[in-house]
């Protein structure tokens, strides 16, 4: 469900970086992380989204992620900017 919502996201960010600087820019409206993602790659962004209140859905792979994203390599982050 929640996979699919990321899928039909009109905006949204891919990898962690471009994560971190929307949550940091107030422009995250939802935060997806892989369970499988590097500890020190996911933590900023984790804490970042407490600091801000915004919802974080922790998915299982870094494969899943890419490909909800349309992407073909695993991703670690991504965000919904616009629904």
């Amino acid at each position: 469900m929640s996979l699919e919502r990321l899928s039909k996201a009109r905006k949204r960010t891919v990898g962690s970086k471009q994560t971190l600087k929307a949550v940091d820019q107030n422009q995250a409206k939802l935060v997806f992380v892989a369970k499988n993602a590097e500890k020190h790659v996911i933590d900023p962004i984790l804490q970042a989204c407490s600091a801000k209140s915004i919802t974080v859905i922790v998915v299982e792979s870094m494969q899943a992620l890419g490909k909800a994203c349309g992407i073909e390599v695993g991703c670690a982050s991504t965000a919904i900017l616009e629904e």
